[in-house]
């Protein structure tokens, strides 16, 4: 499997839940979120753009995946805190190996960082960014075509401080061919 492929397995709406540990303070909290991919060609302008705000060459881009996320609260937490949204922009860069390779990242539509993304034999993706003292290592599987599995660890001067679980199940995936008005934007259950 290449990384344009994983991308594809990646397209939809899905529902995470999530566990984080923060290991310095002994804080655990969990959540749920919707989440949304969508695949975006090579030469799509934000993967242009995020190119170019790191130095580096746009025609290089093999293809792009734009998440989005919103925080799914219960009605009395939503009295507390405010609901979390977000946006993140991954890209791939093309290498000489189909399996691994440079990705940039940019999140919230802040300023971008790159790092470095492997397909193991297990077909499980890892991506690796480094930004200042910050590490941060995910790995990415599929359990099955509409479950997906992600663990996480984020290093700050050569310590753990926070790791994440999350299972997510595809809850519709984009109508393949579209007629032009009457389906745009439509989703399809997901096959079980």
């Amino acid at each position: 499997m290449d990384i344009q492929s994983f991308f594809q397995l990646c397209d939809g709406k899905w529902i995470s839940q999530r566990t984080t540990h923060h290991l310095i303070d002994q804080n655990n909290q969990s959540g749920r979120s919707d989440l949304w991919g969508e695949i975006l060609e090579g030469s799509h302008g934000e993967i242009a753009a995020l190119c170019q705000q790191l130095d580096v060459d746009p025609s290089s881009a093999r293809c792009g995946l734009r998440l989005r996320w919103s925080e799914v609260t219960e009605a009395y937490q939503s009295r507390f805190k405010p609901k979390e949204e977000g946006m993140a922009l991954l890209v791939a860069i093309a290498s000489d190996s189909p399996h691994s390779g440079q990705l940039l990242r940019s999140l919230n539509s802040a300023n971008g960082v790159t790092g470095t993304y492997s397909i193991g034999t297990d077909e499980a993706l890892t991506l690796r960014l480094e930004d200042a003292n910050v590490i941060s290592e995910e790995r990415i599987w599929f359990a099955s075509p509409n479950l997906r599995l992600r663990s996480s660890s984020i290093k700050k001067d050569d310590t753990v401080c926070i790791t994440t679980f999350c299972s997510e199940i595809r809850m519709a995936t984009p109508v393949e061919s579209p007629p032009a008005e009457s389906t745009a934007g439509q989703f399809n259950a997901p096959a079980v």
